[in-house]
């Protein structure tokens, strides 16, 4: 067998992965360190953070989206989430109100902010 690899239970003491997670950590930090502050443009520029995360959408082939391709799928999704929280933390399920209010100031936002006519 080849030094370095993991086959049969032997596993491998080299590289990365072998190190204690604080030495992994003075790593990692290092990269983002070489980074200057001005150069780290996401977090400078909202604008062009955003800009990268629709291209990067946008890059993957419609039919692999599948949320925007198939809103059962989603809906099901957004289930699934939520039964995951327990009864406690459901704080729209326990509070109807609450559920409303936030329903209004959606809706407020999401249509220019104005109040809604008599």
């Amino acid at each position: 067998m080849a030094e370095g690899t993991v086959n049969e239970g032997r596993v491998s003491h080299r590289g990365f992965a072998s190190m204690n997670a604080e030495r992994q950590r003075q790593i990692a930090s290092m990269g983002g360190k070489a980074v200057p502050d001005e150069k780290r443009s996401f977090s400078q520029n909202r604008r062009l953070a955003a800009e990268a995360g629709r291209k990067g959408g946008q890059s993957v082939p419609g039919a692999k989206r599948s949320f925007s391709q198939n809103r059962e799928l989603a809906a099901t999704a957004g289930r699934k989430g939520g039964q995951s929280v327990p009864d406690e933390k459901r704080s729209f399920s326990q509070h109807p109100e609450l559920a409303a209010e936030a329903g209004r100031k959606g809706g407020q936002a999401s249509h220019g902010g104005g109040a809604r006519p008599s």
